[in-house]
């Protein structure tokens, strides 16, 4: 029987008889009628063949299993299919509706195979890509498995390079404070020094100023002393010193351009190279201009009055020699502006830094420290000492908060709101030769300007320590 049944499955009878059936209704309209007869018959005779062979299988079948085995389903569906075929003249079901059943039954068994190969070659491919995802995932876990072992790694060698370098870090800072001890050190000794220096050379000018007098008083000893009236005559007509202008005098022109033009760099340049080192601790511009501006008039008080001493030590101690044409004050001026550099300066500028720490218009914590301005300061006091040495000398005009703004002596500010009458508070001072301005100053105007000048000078005064060290810090007044 299984050979049979092999036979019968390897000649495909069933795809051949749905072949020829789809090939003659195809062409059923084409043939002639002996054509699709014979078409019809030859259907049937494959038919009868393919029946034949079934029988044969079905009769193999039974004798396999006996004489017993299969009667009941030979009872049970071949005879009465047998009895139906041949003995029951008209059937419940139609030829047509015969053969719908079977094209459906052909139909529904070629989608299964098809259904089933598609879905054993899905099959195959998902187990393909399970496998290559398998794979992957392999690779993947070796490759975490290699960058944790590398981060652990990295992790235990960061560790040590951060300790080392915490190690480094704080020996640089050991270093670097001993480096700036050393360097204020060499500072303080460079202080030192510079005094050492200045005070020698002060020696020296004194030196040759005592020798030239020593000199002076000499020949005129001398000429005194000698009998001949040539030298009585040679005294007047070409004396020590003669009748013509001192040499301030034949200056004092080219001093006044030159000092009011320094006095101009000094509000050019070096005002706003100060006021940008204090808006580093003061966010208050108004504050930083008042500090700046009370920082000159200062600065111009404490030169008229180290002007003042210095003229009279000058003029005491010509007094006992001085002989000559021209008058003792302006030898006395000759001497100063010939030596300008024995000017103690940095005593002004204490001085200043002092006025300033109780000036009623500032405020300021305890820690605040004025010494960071003090280049500033002391170009302003030089500047001033060397303007009182002109004829006439020259000074800054008078300034309160809260004046009457006046266009001959000022000129207003950016922010300045242009239709204010009062002053609310003064950027540069003006400067004056006797009653004249020959420059401009500048100022801000703002209304309520009075009011804001009598809150602040009602404001406490406090004091701090000289520590230069200490953070500069300006309280800004309302």
């Amino acid at each position: 029987m299984a050979d049979t049944l092999r036979r019968l499955v390897n000649s495909s009878p069933y795809g051949v008889l749905q072949d020829k059936l789809e090939a003659w209704y195809k062409d059923y309209h084409v043939f002639s009628c002996d054509q699709n007869l014979n078409r019809c018959c030859e259907l049937v005779e494959l038919t009868s063949k393919i029946q034949g062979q079934l029988f044969t299988i079905l009769n193999l079948t039974a004798q396999e299993g006996g004489h017993y085995s299969g009667v009941d389903t030979l009872k049970s569906r071949l005879l009465p299919w047998l009895g139906s075929c041949f003995t029951i003249a008209a059937s419940s079901v139609s030829a047509d509706t015969s053969l719908s059943l079977i094209q459906e039954s052909v139909d529904k068994d070629r989608r299964i195979r098809e259904l089933s190969s598609v879905h054993e070659s899905d099959m195959h491919k998902i187990e393909d890509k399970l496998c290559s995802t398998r794979m992957e995932l392999d690779t993947v876990k070796q490759e975490l498995a290699d960058t944790q072992i590398e981060l652990d790694s990295t992790k235990n060698k960061s560790v040590t390079t951060l300790l080392a370098t915490e190690d480094e870090i704080l020996h640089l800072k050991a270093d670097l404070r001993v480096a700036q001890d050393q360097v204020d050190l060499y500072k303080r000794k460079l202080d030192v020094l510079d005094d050492y220096e200045r005070q020698v050379r002060i020696l020296r000018d004194e030196i040759s100023f005592l020798t030239a007098e020593k000199t002076v008083l000499q020949e005129r000893l001398v000429r005194s002393c000698s009998p001949s009236p040539l030298p009585r005559r040679s005294r007047s007509v070409s004396p020590v010193r003669g009748e013509s202008p001192t040499r301030a005098q034949l200056t004092s022109s080219s001093r006044h351009a030159r000092l009011v033009s320094r006095f101009s760099d000094l509000y050019a340049t070096e005002r706003l190279e100060s006021q940008s080192l204090l808006r580093r601790y003061i966010d208050d511009l108004e504050t930083v201009q008042r500090i700046l501006f009370i920082a000159v008039v200062e600065s111009f008080q404490a030169a008229k009055m180290a002007y003042r001493q210095f003229k009279s030590r000058v003029r005491k101690t010509l007094s006992s020699t001085h002989i000559g044409p021209e008058s003792l004050e302006d030898a006395v001026v000759d001497y100063i502006v010939r030596n300008l550099d024995l000017y103690d300066v940095q005593t002004s500028v204490n001085d200043v830094i002092n006025a300033m720490n109780v000036n009623p218009r500032i405020s300021f914590p305890p820690e605040v420290d004025f010494v960071l301005i003090s280049s500033f300061i002391r170009e302003a006091c030089r500047i001033a000492f060397a303007m009182q040495t002109l004829d006439p000398a020259l000074d800054l005009a008078f300034s309160s908060d809260g004046e009457l703004y006046s266009d001959v002596k000022y000129r207003r500010s950016f922010d300045s709101e242009f239709t204010a009458p009062l002053v609310a508070h003064h950027v540069w001072p003006a400067l004056l030769e006797g009653d004249t301005v020959i420059l401009k100053g500048e100022a801000v105007t703002r209304r309520g300007a009075l009011w804001r000048s009598r809150s602040r000078s009602s404001s406490p005064v406090r004091s701090r320590t000289g520590s230069p060290s200490r953070t500069f810090s300006v309280d800004a007044q309302s």
